[in-house]
């Protein structure tokens, strides 16, 4: 049997926290917030018409601006109600549901390997406990042999960074740069947020 996600753990409290989710950025959109500083970074880092896996794609923030900018995009999130704004919002992606824990893009009929992987939204703080590893594992089977995964998360969320790092070599990938923000400043020991930049073989690198 499936273990629940962290983040399913806390819709089943509270019913109404992945409408209340969708709509606060939709606000925020609205409102004329910049909600794209992963888009850019990433898009940064991919050649035009990239394919790019959106892991734990929520609402589809960063991936229905990463479709708008020319890329190829799928999206994957284990709410179903974030998949169907994603849909409704960013038609120019394709989204899915499902448990990254359990990611099975063949099962969809995604064959292709991607150009890059991008997990924002502190989305590895929400998995299920005990997870994040073969989360990690999955994220990198689904680039291509030079390909890139991109996690971004904030401290405090009982995912210690350290652990982080230990887990990204168990899953047999490297940390290649390890930064403390989306706009590439860098990483210091009292940074409270972590943008990693892995890449395949876990024998080099932090």
């Amino acid at each position: 049997m499936r273990q629940p996600t962290r983040w399913e753990t806390r819709v089943d409290a509270d019913p109404q926290h992945s409408h209340w989710y969708v709509e606060r950025f939709r606000r925020m959109a609205a409102d004329g917030a910049d909600l794209h500083g992963e888009a850019r970074m990433i898009d940064a880092m991919v050649p035009r018409g990239a394919r790019v896996l959106d892991a734990g794609c929520g609402p589809g923030r960063v991936g229905g601006e990463l479709a708008r900018r020319g890329h190829t995009v799928v999206g994957v999130d284990v709410d179903p109600v974030l998949v169907a704004a994603a849909v409704e919002d960013h038609p120019e992606g394709r989204w899915l549901v499902g448990d990254l824990a359990e990611l099975d893009l063949a099962a969809h009929g995604v064959d292709e390997p991607f150009d890059v992987v991008v997990c924002a939204g502190n989305v590895m703080t929400f998995v299920a406990p005990g997870t994040e590893v073969e989360v990690l594992r999955r994220l990198g089977a689904a680039v291509r042999p030079d390909g890139r995964v991109v996690v971004g998360f904030g401290a405090g969320r009982g995912y210690p960074f350290a652990q982080f790092f230990d887990d990204v070599r168990a899953a047999g990938l490297r940390v290649d740069v390890a930064l403390a923000t989306w706009d590439l400043r860098a990483l210091e020991p009292d940074s409270d947020f972590l943008v990693a930049v892995l890449t395949a073989g876990g024998g080099r690198g932090r």
